[in-house]
């Protein structure tokens, strides 16, 4: 297993190629911990070196990034090892019941997952979300319907936003 970086152990890194750069992944024998631009530093403020993708994870992770960046899928199925709070991991799974090609706001993920008056705690978790795109983050928006912040950069939310509207979202 490596170990060593940041906060995660993982037991595979990887680097996939993406039309909006470079994606880290990471894995653990449970499944997909994180997926970040690899321009993102960690909390250290480093970004850390890729290794060889490795496990069953990590592999299943890019074949499924592959079909979702050529517009032949519009979900993802492969396993996540989500650590958070409660409350974040709540509203990580209230992310993944957002179809793919819509959004939805901060307020109405705060009702969902139990906690009305909560839209800036949702825009929080929202932005500590470990596995960009999987669990999609960049399908919340203002509750005026205006593109609001994103840690991969506002112009790749757009970018995936105007991604699946193109592929029939």
């Amino acid at each position: 297993m490596l170990t060593g970086w940041g906060r995660c152990e993982v037991s595979a890194r990887g680097v996939y190629e993406s039309p909006i750069g470079k994606i880290l992944i990471f894995a653990t024998d449970s499944g997909v911990k994180e997926l970040r631009f690899a321009d993102e530093p960690d909390e250290a403020g480093e970004i850390p070196p890729a290794g060889p993708p490795g496990d069953y994870f990590a592999g299943e992770c890019e074949a499924q990034l592959d079909l979702y960046f050529s517009g032949r899928s519009k979900s993802f199925d492969v396993a996540l090892d989500l650590r958070g709070t409660r409350f974040q991991v709540a509203v990580w799974r209230a992310l993944l019941m957002i179809p793919f090609g819509d959004t939805w706001s901060y307020g109405r993920i705060a009702a969902l997952v139990g906690r009305p008056r909560a839209a800036r705690a949702v825009g929080g978790a929202n932005h500590r979300n470990p596995v960009a795109i999987i669990v999609p983050c960049h399908r919340v928006i203002g509750g005026d319907g205006s593109l609001t912040g994103y840690g991969g950069g506002l112009w790749r939310k757009e970018w995936l936003l105007d991604h699946e509207r193109r592929c029939g979202g």
